[in-house]
């Protein structure tokens, strides 16, 4: 599976340059300008790194990274700050921020490359053997594949998200206001009815399997994820 990039830069003079040199390494790449385009890329295609610029429109990047690590799905990619600020008191806001690295602008691309792979390498050393597991569903989140019955099961990325983020919260009753902002990030803009239309989504997946009902609606509160028997 090939490794995807999202570019987080203003500049596409700089943006350009970047994709050139990931894709000719072999990487495939997104880009945004800005902190919104990002999250609405990472919501339909979820990146194995990001590299991020400190001065964004509107959103910075510091507080674009903030955000990501205040969700539970998208809280463990990987992230490189890239920034024109050379103080130190920049380097520690960007790290304390939750940015995995930094490096100043102008960038060297073969330091870049070099520390593309040493985030990847640590990153997925930590996951790799991470399985997610209820009944007969089995989900690995270093290859975001599942399976069900022991058969590799095809999920889009919402509901790849909404189902792993049950496996993690197991029992627990969630408002469709709560699932919003875990699943999709306090930074967008849905309706909570979206939220409805997913659950239909992830159950009729479920439902060849017999294993739909894990997925229970609690009137007047939310949903719910339990091998128990449906509310």
């Amino acid at each position: 599976m090939t490794t995807r990039v999202l570019i987080i830069e203003d500049e596409k003079p700089i943006r350009e340059m970047l994709r050139f040199a990931l894709e000719r390494a072999g990487y495939a790449v997104d880009e945004a300008g800005d902190a919104a385009a990002a999250t609405s890329l990472i919501s339909r295609q979820r990146p194995d790194l990001m590299l991020v610029d400190w001065m964004l429109p509107e959103v910075s990047g510091v507080n674009l990274v903030r955000s990501l690590r205040r969700s539970e799905i998208n809280r463990d990619i990987p992230v490189i700050m890239l920034t024109a600020r050379g103080e130190e008191g920049g380097r520690v806001t960007g790290l304390e921020a939750g940015a995995d690295d930094y490096m100043s602008k102008p960038v060297a691309i073969k330091e870049l490359l070099a520390r593309i792979r040493a985030l990847l390498r640590r990153s997925r050393g930590f996951s790799k053997n991470e399985t997610l597991q209820a009944g007969t569903i089995r989900l690995n989140i270093a290859t975001h594949q599942v399976a069900i019955d022991g058969k590799s099961v095809h999920f889009r990325q919402t509901e790849y998200r909404l189902l792993k983020f049950f496996l993690q919260h197991p029992e627990r009753v969630y408002s469709r206001g709560q699932l919003l902002d875990l699943v999709w990030g306090e930074t967008v803009y849905v309706e909570e009815r979206t939220v409805d239309v997913h659950i239909l989504r992830l159950r009729k997946l479920l439902k060849p399997y017999g294993i739909d009902s894990m997925v229970q609606t609690v009137r007047g509160a939310g949903y719910r994820f339990s091998q128990s028997v449906g509310s």
